[in-house]
C-alpha cells in the first residue's frame, strides 16, 4: 500500500510523495484522511524558510518529532477515518471518524491514544480546525478577560477570528481587532467585534485609542493579544494597551526579530507581556484544568461557531505546492487552505 505524503524540502519548495505502507503494527490503527488544514503561520514560516532549524518541531506530539530541518514532512491537523486494524486494537475503532495531529498524508498510522474520535454533531470540515480552536481557548485562558474590560486582538488570521469570537461572548466594554486585509476585517465583525481596523491606516492608533477609552492618564486596553505573526505589530499592541494592561504574544515569529520601543509610556506603565502557546497550560491553571478539559472546551466552541465558513480555499494534496504559492504571494485572499485527498 502506498502513500502521498507532503514534504517541504527547501525555502518555498514542497514536494508530494508517494511512499510505501506498512500494515498495522500491534497497538496501531490506520487512517484514510479526508482533509487536513494548512496552518497559515507556522507553515508559512517553515515554507519561508523562517522557522529556527535547530528547534524541535514538538516535544509533546509523536508524529512531530524531529527539527524542523529539510526535508520536513509537517502539518498537524488531519480529519480522517479509521480503514484497518493491528492486533491489539479494540474493535469498534474500526470505521470511526477521527481528528489527529499528524502531517498532510493521504494514509498514515497511528496508536488510538493519538486519534481523536469526532463527536456526532461536529462536521469534518468543522473538526479541522480543531488545533485552531484549542490554541484559541489557550489564549482567552491566559488572558484572561473580566467583565467590563477593552480589549484589542491585532491579526485576524484563523486564530484570531475564532479567538474573536469566543471573546464576543464576554461582556466587554469593547472589542476592536486589527487586520491588513478587508476580507478578515468583514470576518471579524461576523463574529462580534465592535470594530475592526487596518493596522497601517494613518490614524489607525489614534481611532483605536478612541474606541478603548480608558482611565487617564494611560487609556487604552486592558488586554491586548497579538497573533498576527508581524514582529512589528508587538510595538503597536503595547502602544495600545493601557497602564497595568496585559499583552499576550500569541505570534510564533521565528527567525524574525522584534524591535520594542520599551525606552518610553511602557516603562512607567507597568503593563505585563504574556508569552502563550498552546504545547502547555499557564502553571496557575493546572490545578483545575488539563488537556483534557480544554479538548473538551475546544469541541464545544467548534460546535457554537461553525469554522468551516472560514474555508476560503480546497486543493487537492497533488496541488499543495499551489496551495503554498498562494498563501505566501496573495494572503488576503485567503483565510483557511484546505488539502482534500
Amino acid at each position: 500500500m502506498s502513500s502521498l505524503a507532503l514534504y517541504f524540502t527547501g525555502p518555498r519548495q514542497v514536494e508530494v510523495r508517494e511512499e510505501t505502507m506498512a500494515d498495522p503494527a500491534y497497538g496501531q490503527a490506520l487512517v484514510q484522511t479526508f482533509l487536513s488544514a494548512i496552518s497559515p503561520g507556522t507553515e508559512s514560516l517553515i515554507y519561508r524558510g523562517q522557522a529556527p532549524q535547530e528547534l524541535a518541531v514538538d516535544e509533546t506530539i509523536p508524529a512531530l518529532a524531529g527539527e524542523f530541518a529539510f526535508p520536513l514532512k509537517y502539518g498537524y491537523s488531519v480529519v480522517g477515518r479509521v480503514t484497518a486494524l493491528g492486533h491489539g486494537v479494540a474493535p469498534e475503532w474500526l470505521g470511526k471518524l477521527v481528528f489527529a495531529f499528524h502531517p498532510h498524508e493521504s494514509h498514515f498510522l497511528a496508536t488510538p491514544d493519538e486519534l481523536l474520535c469526532l463527536p456526532a454533531d461536529v462536521s469534518p470540515e468543522d473538526a479541522v480546525f480543531f488545533p485552531n480552536m484549542e490554541t484559541a481557548v489557550s489564549l482567552l485562558l491566559d488572558g484572561q478577560p473580566l467583565m467590563g474590560e477593552q480589549v484589542a486582538v491585532f491579526g485576524q488570521g484563523i486564530v484570531g477570528l475564532l479567538l474573536t469570537g469566543l471573546l464576543a461572548r464576554w461582556p466587554l466594554a469593547s472589542l476592536v481587532t486589527l487586520d491588513l486585509y478587508p476580507q478578515r476585517r468583514l470576518a471579524s465583525e461576523s463574529l462580534g467585534a465592535h470594530a475592526s481596523l487596518d493596522p497601517l491606516a494613518p490614524d489607525a492608533q489614534e481611532r483605536l485609542l478612541a474606541l478603548l477609552q480608558g482611565p487617564r492618564p494611560y487609556p487604552g486596553a486592558d488586554l491586548t493579544y497579538e497573533i498576527s505573526g508581524n514582529p512589528h505589530a508587538l510595538d503597536q499592541a503595547i502602544a495600545a494597551t493601557g497602564f497595568s494592561g496585559r499583552v499576550v504574544i500569541g505570534s510564533w515569529y521565528g527567525l524574525k526579530r522584534a524591535d520594542l520601543q520599551l525606552g518610553g509610556r511602557f516603562h512607567r506603565s507597568r503593563i505585563r507581556l504574556i508569552s502563550s502557546q498552546v504545547s502547555s497550560i499557564s502553571p496557575e491553571l493546572t490545578g483545575r484544568w488539563n488537556k483534557t478539559r480544554r479538548y473538551q472546551m475546544a469541541w464545544q466552541m467548534l460546535r457554537e461557531i461553525n469554522p468551516a465558513r472560514f474555508i476560503t480555499h480546497r486543493f487537492p494534496i497533488t496541488q499543495a505546492p499551489q496551495a503554498y504559492e498562494l498563501l505566501d504571494t496573495n494572503p488576503a485572499e485567503t483565510i483557511e487552505v484546505i488539502l482534500t485527498y
